[in-house]
């Protein structure tokens, strides 16, 4: 199973008789609108997608972030031409932060040919990709949502997964030992969850890490190939950046794949019989 695709690559294929379809996905949880960027430059034929508000649901009770209703998702790639036997590309500025969480989305509904670009639009713009300013009109695609193609955690299965199996917090070490916590309600992380900071899977361009080395890394996690293994964040959005770096590390796969908390920390932390631990060790 393929999970990146380079720039040189995206650019042969994008002159193929049937090219990729590819969707624009970019996102800051704090800072410019996606939307915005994409207006002002965007790889040509790229299909804009929102992720707040067609990757995912409105905030409640499953958390910040919770996952779109199949039919919503349906409605949206289709609408960006996505259709079964055809390869997409994702694509987000640079880290894969987002572009993950519609890589992650697609799988789970059932596509089976999904790759997110390697280094994200920055690195387009670095290796002499052309951008264009025009909105493309695809024609509708017909893809048809099949929910559950990829596990998913309720939080009692992640309570489990953090003691019988490995469960990873994909949040910035400061939030995970709860030296503070910007968004959500208390800070801290799952007991027994082990910190795995998405932003270390890539370099300081952006560019994926080898697999040999996120699978080292992994190892040095205490993540084995045996074991289930379960992946959280904030709001279900950059752990779909660590689920997609245990692929690419050749951990996860299609027969024993690793599985999503979707409500995350920010569904974990609202309830408050659920227990915090801090600090740097798991708890």
């Amino acid at each position: 199973m393929h999970t990146l695709i380079s720039t040189d690559d995206l650019m042969k294929r994008l002159q193929e008789e049937r090219p990729p379809v590819v969707l624009d996905v970019r996102w800051f949880l704090i800072g410019p609108p996606g939307r915005q960027e994409y207006d002002q430059g965007h790889i040509p034929g790229a299909v804009f997608v929102d992720l707040p508000t067609e990757l995912a649901s409105e905030p409640g009770a499953g958390g910040r972030h919770p996952l779109p209703g199949p039919a919503r998702l349906e409605q949206t790639l289709r609408r960006a031409g996505v259709t079964d036997g055809r390869t997409v590309v994702v694509y987000d500025a640079d880290n894969a932060s987002a572009a993950a969480r519609a890589w992650w989305l697609l799988r789970w509904a059932g596509h089976t040919d999904v790759r997110v670009l390697d280094g994200g639009y920055a690195a387009w713009v670095a290796d002499g990709g052309a951008v264009t300013t025009e909105e493309p009109a695809p024609a509708p695609g017909d893809f048809e949502v099949r929910p559950g193609a990829m596990p998913v955690l309720d939080a009692d299965d992640a309570a489990r997964v953090a003691r019988a199996g490995r469960l990873l917090d994909a949040r910035a070490p400061e939030r995970y030992r709860g030296d503070n916590e910007p968004i959500d309600p208390r800070a801290g992380h799952i007991p027994g969850a082990v910190n795995a900071p998405f932003s270390e899977h890539v370099d300081e361009n952006g560019r994926w890490r080898s697999a040999s080395d996120l699978a080292d890394r992994f190892a040095r996690l205490g993540v084995g190939p045996a074991e289930q293994v379960g992946v959280y964040c904030g709001s279900g959005v950059t752990a779909c950046s660590v689920l997609l770096a245990l692929e690419h590390a050749g951990i996860s796969n299609p027969q024993r794949p690793a599985a999503l908390y979707t409500g995350s920390w920010s569904q974990w932390s609202s309830d408050p019989q659920r227990p915090a631990a801090t600090g740097e060790e798991p708890g």
